[in-house]
């Protein structure tokens, strides 16, 4: 549940309370207003701190949307001037920043054309449309990144651009608010919210009944005065009148001008004594407000007093949390330490391995290319040896063949002159 600022509402009731209440209350009315606004601290989400993570969390989240809604608000300028500013942004900012420029004159181009009446085109116009817009929100993804990993540019970038525009600086202040309100809401558990609801209703019923109380009275008295002022004004108007007729007629009525100047003078001191009882019964009636009034801060101060009271026992237990936060961290810090370094002996022992790894490795590399050479050299001698194998098989094969044809031959030569010869000393018988 959203809630009025409590310091605002604090101030605005001083504010009433002064401008209604009498100056011999002022010293109470300052007196009320610092202890209010003592007590309105625990209530203000500035004297808070993040008791958890995850509201550390949300809150730097919220933090850089702001940043970076900053920042986007400052890429049109740049963009204006991206001459003036490449040299401070560096080459790959600027090279983004006009890949981005590049987008935004197409999809502009792309927006400014007119519909087309084909479905098919529309249908076309409405995928580039998209898909420039996912490229165009890449491109924004990356300059912000680029930006929020330079400090120093962004920092400079914020001093030369100048103020924002009026849109952005609201929606940024917006923003801002929003942030608080979640800040607020994030550190305000159910119970205390429920309780400051409840302290600033009874705190403005009461200044209300005060506030009509006295404006009440203040307006009876300042009719009871008017109505005195206009009855003596009448009388003297009166007075005046007689006196100047006196002044007519004074040779002639001075009995008689005596006689209507004591009744005058008789009749306006009864009316006096009459306009001061009623002004003594209206500053009785004052007295008794005002004694009203004291009773009031009175029980305001004690109420007041309460709060002070469980304030400095929540003050207390933060404390006690806080040293039992420090002690844990120390501790954690210290095993860290610990950890830091056996990790660091580790990694130096690591690192002479790698290296005496790395060594081997490169051994094991020559040794495992000169295995591979000899391999080669052996299966390259062995493929030689097969190859002159199997000629000298094959030519004492054809030389074997060669050897045994030429013998068949001769053989075969020497038999048929045997025949011939035969025949010749048969045919000579």
């Amino acid at each position: 549940m959203a809630t009025a600022n409590p310091t605002e509402l604090q101030v605005s009731s001083q504010d009433t309370k002064e401008s209604n209440q009498p100056p011999i209350m002022g010293i109470a009315t300052a007196k009320k207003a610092a202890t209010a606004l003592d007590a309105t601290k625990l209530l203000d989400p500035r004297w808070l701190k993040p008791d958890s993570i995850e509201t550390e969390w949300v809150i730097s989240v919220l933090d850089e949307t702001i940043a970076k809604l900053e920042l986007s608000c400052l890429v049109p300028r740049i963009l204006a001037s991206l001459d003036r500013f490449s040299a401070l942004l560096g080459p790959e900012i600027t090279k983004n920043l006009t890949e981005h420029q590049k987008l935004s004159s197409k999809m502009e181009h792309l927006l400014a054309s007119p519909e087309e009446e084909d479905a098919v085109r529309a249908e076309e116009r409405r995928v580039s449309l998209c898909l420039l817009e996912q490229q165009l929100k890449c491109s924004v993804r990356n300059i912000l990144r680029l930006l929020l990993a330079n400090p120093s540019i962004c920092k400079a970038l914020k001093c030369e651009a100048g103020p924002q525009e009026p849109p952005a600086e609201v929606f940024i202040k917006a923003f801002r608010e929003f942030r608080n309100f979640m800040l607020e809401r994030l550190l305000t558990s159910p119970t205390k919210e429920e309780e400051m609801v409840q302290f600033m209703e009874d705190v403005s019923l009461r200044i209300k009944k005060n506030t009509e109380t006295v404006a009440a009275s203040r307006a009876e008295l300042l009719a009871a005065i008017c109505t005195r002022d206009e009855e003596v004004q009448k009388k003297d108007n009166m007075i005046k009148g007689l006196k100047k007729s006196m002044q007519d007629l004074a040779e002639n009525c001075k009995t008689d001008v005596l006689q209507v100047k004591w009744e005058g003078e008789k009749q306006q001191k009864e009316e006096l004594q009459a306009s001061q009882a009623k002004c003594a019964s209206l500053q009785q009636d004052i007295q008794q407000l005002r004694a009203q009034l004291k009773k009031l801060v009175l029980e305001h101060r004690a109420s007041e007093l309460a709060l002070r009271k469980r304030k400095c026992r929540a003050e207390t237990e933060i404390l006690n949390w806080v040293q039992k936060y420090d002690t844990d961290m120390a501790e954690k810090q210290a095993e860290y330490e610990e950890v830091h370094a056996a990790y660091t002996k580790e990694k130096a022992e690591l690192s002479l391995l790698m290296e005496k790894h790395a060594l081997l490795l490169q051994e094991y590399s020559q040794i495992e290319e000169e295995r591979r050479i000899c391999q080669e050299k052996k299966k390259k001698a062995l493929e030689e040896l097969a190859t002159m194998t199997l000629a000298a098989t094959r030519i004492q094969a054809f030389w074997r063949g060669y050897l045994i044809r030429s013998t068949f031959k001769s053989k075969k030569k020497k038999k048929g002159k045997g025949k011939g010869k035969g025949k010749d000393k048969k045919a000579k018988k």
